[in-house]
């Protein structure tokens, strides 16, 4: 069967992607921190048919990325999902080092052990996605280290695409606009939830990209509050 990893799958995104994907002949392995949320996801999916294995683990440490990579073992992967997230919402006057640091491994060191362990062995046709945002285009007052983040990710994807490419890897960015997720429970400047997407609207997204040729690359930005291609 395909095997599908999603990181940051007990909430928003991570868990509508899982939902959407889950079925009969998918063996999905969903990470998360909160374990309570994470196995009401795997029920939720194992509802649907799946075979669902979980991983806890805290990815802002190399530690927390190695027990996922532990965790898929020697199998390959069809798909590498990464989701997993951490925003800080805070003017420069009011950042930390220690902000700037967490923000940079969950959002980008954990996506580049992530992928550097387990594309070895990813076979042709498979799939990487990391999930940007539209702060990996611009920037917003406040959210200087979540920007930096998701930049710093956009450059790494845009040069790993081409290294990928001649192994038939695929890597699919989404640059989702503000999205109706947890994300937002703690952050200034909350958009009303008309402004917003679901995160279903994005689950779609990838399973639309899944269903794809091999040789077909694609790659979703922001137009208004919807999706579309860029």
């Amino acid at each position: 069967m395909p095997r599908y990893l999603i990181t940051g799958a007990s909430k928003g995104i991570g868990r509508a992607t899982a939902r959407r994907l889950a079925n009969k002949s998918i063996d999905l392995i969903l990470h998360g921190r909160d374990e309570t949320a994470l196995d009401a996801v795997r029920i939720d999916c194992e509802g649907r048919g799946a075979s669902v294995a979980t991983v806890a683990a805290d990815l802002s440490t190399v530690d927390g990325a190695q027990a996922v990579i532990d965790a898929i073992g020697s199998q390959s992967l069809d798909l590498l999902c990464n989701n997993a997230g951490y925003a800080v919402a805070k003017s420069l006057d009011e950042i930390t080092v220690d902000d700037w640091n967490r923000q940079f491994a969950v959002n980008v060191t954990a996506p580049f052990l992530l992928i550097k362990a387990l594309a070895p062995a990813m076979p042709a046709g498979s799939m990487i996605v990391n999930m940007l945002s539209v702060a990996a285009k611009n920037g917003f007052p406040n959210w200087s280290a979540y920007c930096m983040s998701k930049f710093a990710l956009e450059g790494f994807s845009q040069s790993i695409r081409h290294e990928l490419r001649e192994r038939g890897i695929k890597i699919l960015t989404i640059y989702p606009a503000a999205t109706d997720t947890e994300i937002w429970e703690t952050s200034v400047g909350r958009p009303g939830p008309e402004q917003m997407l679901p995160p279903e609207e994005v689950a779609e997204q990838i399973a639309f990209a899944l269903a794809r040729p091999n040789d077909v690359m694609v790659q979703f930005g922001p137009i208004s509050h919807l999706m579309g291609y860029l």
